[in-house]
This record gives structure tokens, C-alpha cells and sequence, in this order.
């Protein structure tokens, strides 16, 4: 007899359970963090390269940007160009910090036409996230131009051919969220980067467009 009240009771238990969860409240969401507005995670560590192409025009006149590339009797020289396309890489990573973002970037490049040789730079940047994958930036560094084989000049007693100074810019980068784009903490991809630098106190005016991977 106590085994057939043991049975009885289980059974009871058993029709009951399924009911009993019908009637629990759902389960509170998991928490996921904080997310910036595309969704993707608002804080993070994006480093990426990528490859640019462009122009640079620098000023050659007296007292204004680069020294003048002159003669050797002090004459300007006219067939010295002080432009060219360039060429460039970039290296980087990108802090994102909710809905803004800083990081910090390298970068070669390589004149391959005019007198421009090579460049080097580093930068700091500084912007805003925008969309699926896009963000508006400003920056700021010091770039290190060298010119191939520039002429004779003066400047104090010395004769050189490499010039420094600080570099500014501006730029927006974006990629299709159709080949799985998303955030700059998300999926790994590529994005199309425009941007516009000068050097020194505008002396010169750089366009650039170029294509950046992150991972």
C-alpha cells in the first residue's frame, strides 16, 4: 500500500511540473554590455591596415611652405616639381569608446611621379561612429617628406633635401554592410577611406582614397 501512495504521488508531480513552468515568469535577457549605436560592442581594440593612393602639391615660393627649389645662381627653378601621385600604406588601431572613437596610425609613402621620393608619418585620430560601419574623423601628427634629388638652396648654411612638420587632416571612412560588415569591433572587412591632409601651416594640400581592412 505505501508503494502504491509513492507512485501516486510521483505521478502527481510529474503533470504538475509542465504546468508549474507555463506559469514561472521568463527568464530576465543576459546582459550583453554596452553597444554603441550601429549595435556592435562600444568598447574595443581594432587594429587594421590598408593601402591609399593620392596627390600632394606643396607651395614653392619664397618665405611659404618647403624652401624654394632653386639654381645654382639663386634663380627659381620652374621644371622642379614640387608634386606628384603617391602611393601609400597605413597601419593603425582604433579604440572605440561607446558612440566616438581615438587611435593612433602610421604611414609610408612613395612619390611615383614629380620629386616627391618618400614620406613617412605618424598620427593621432580622433572622430565619431556613424551607420553600420562609418566614421568622420580628424587628425593630427608630424610627417617627414624627403624630395629626390632637390637642387641647390638656401636655408641658414645647409643644404638638404628632407623637411618636417606637423600634418592635419580630415576624412570619413565606410564599408557595405552586405559583405558582412558591421561596427568597427565587428565582423572583419574592408572599408573605403577618403581623407584630406596638409603640412605645416598649409603648405600643401594632399587628397587621398584607399581601401582599409580591420580584424
Amino acid at each position: 500500500m505505501r508503494t502504491l501512495k509513492l507512485a501516486a504521488a510521483a505521478l502527481a508531480v510529474a503533470v504538475a511540473a509542465p504546468a508549474f513552468a507555463q506559469d514561472a515568469p521568463p527568464a530576465a535577457p543576459v546582459e550583453t554590455g554596452p553597444t554603441a549605436p550601429d549595435g556592435s560592442r562600444a568598447f574595443g581594440i581594432e587594429p587594421y591596415v590598408g593601402v591609399m593612393g593620392g596627390w600632394e602639391q606643396f607651395d614653392n615660393e619664397r618665405n611659404h611652405g618647403i624652401p624654394q627649389a632653386l639654381n645654382a645662381n639663386g634663380s627659381l627653378r620652374n621644371n622642379y616639381r614640387l608634386a606628384g601621385a603617391l602611393v601609400q600604406g597605413v597601419a593603425g588601431i582604433n579604440v572605440p569608446l561607446g558612440p566616438v572613437f581615438v587611435g593612433a596610425e602610421g604611414s609610408v609613402a612613395k612619390g611615383v611621379s614629380g620629386n616627391i621620393d618618400w614620406e613617412y608619418g605618424a598620427a593621432g585620430r580622433f572622430g565619431v561612429r556613424a551607420g553600420d560601419s562609418g566614421m568622420f574623423y580628424g587628425k593630427v601628427g608630424y610627417q617627414w617628406v624627403d624630395f629626390d634629388k632637390f637642387p641647390a638652396y638656401t636655408t641658414g648654411n645647409r643644404n638638404d633635401k628632407n623637411y618636417g612638420a606637423i600634418t592635419y587632416g580630415i576624412g570619413t571612412e565606410f564599408g557595405p554592410k552586405d559583405i558582412g560588415l558591421k561596427g568597427i569591433t565587428g565582423n572583419a572587412g574592408f572599408r573605403i577611406r577618403a581623407e584630406v591632409n596638409t603640412f605645416g601651416n598649409f603648405h600643401s594640400l594632399r587628397p587621398m582614397l584607399g581601401v582599409i581592412t580591420h580584424f
